[in-house]
């Protein structure tokens, strides 16, 4: 009976308090997101910071992509960029996908540029596109290329349950998580708030919903925003406020 209540007690202590201090304050799209989006309108709903795929296997820009940072800068909110992977060659990857960043960024009218571009890895299985799901060791070094070329670690996103099978693999080195945990967090759980995911501490974003997917309460974690109904939204761990500054601390800009 105590070993259960301990057991209990810990699974409790490891659940992150969302509700205090977190903030339901931003979205992340792709060109599988097909409407015109308004971001005026999503911006006075709340949101601060839109996430947007810039590249995706083999070697494919996102056609959305460079529109969509303009519209989203001119209304005011912050930007960030993701690579959907594969498991071919990572520095190709991590090159392509920072040259994708950068080109979109430069030829933006200066009014139109993010101060920072938020940059993170999608490390989910890879389902629907070609070349396979992207390998532990193919992230290590597709992460070490982000730093290489812009002194800045990427966030690592994936579904929480996935992420933890695939690090609780024995051959999975300390070296390995060293260099991933560098990295911020960024889980992807529609049914429950997600645990603590080693070697982790905490999770920094938390996608609740996505597809129309969502088991939690629709008072405090709607599936819509603006004119999308079905929205890829994420709390931030951490007031809308705060956000400005974790952009400015994780964030990249390309001009320098």
């Amino acid at each position: 009976m105590r070993a259960s209540f301990a057991r209990v007690l810990l699974v409790l202590l490891l659940v992150p308090q969302v509700s205090e201090g977190a903030s339901n304050s931003v979205v992340n799209l792709s060109h599988y997101d097909l409407m015109r989006v308004d971001f005026d309108l999503m911006r006075k709903q709340g949101i601060v910071g839109v996430i947007h795929e810039a590249s995706y296997p083999p070697s494919v820009r996102d056609a959305k992509y460079a529109g969509r940072q303009n519209a989203a800068t001119r209304a005011g909110l912050l930007w960030g960029a993701y690579h959907f992977a594969n498991a071919s060659n990572p520095i190709r990857q991590a090159d392509h996908f920072l040259n994708v960043v950068e080109s979109s960024w430069r030829r933006a009218d200066p009014a139109s540029r993010p101060n920072e571009v938020l940059l993170v890895l999608d490390f989910e299985k890879n389902g629907h596109y070609p070349g396979g799901t992207m390998r532990v060791d193919q992230a290590i070094q597709f992460i070490e290329r982000i730093r290489q070329r812009t002194g800045k670690y990427p966030g690592l996103y994936s579904g929480e349950y996935r992420i933890r099978d695939v690090l609780n693999n024995p051959r999975v080195t300390p070296e390995q998580k060293r260099v991933l945990r560098n990295c911020w967090l960024w889980v992807a759980n529609y049914h429950y708030q997600p645990r603590v995911v080693l070697p982790w501490t905490h999770w920094d974003m938390w996608q609740y919903t996505g597809d129309g997917v969502c088991d939690l309460p629709r008072s405090t974690h709607p599936k819509s925003i603006a004119n999308i109904k079905n929205a890829e939204r994420n709390m931030f761990r951490g007031s809308a406020s705060a956000a400005q500054g974790f952009w400015q601390a994780r964030g990249w800009r390309p001009g320098g």
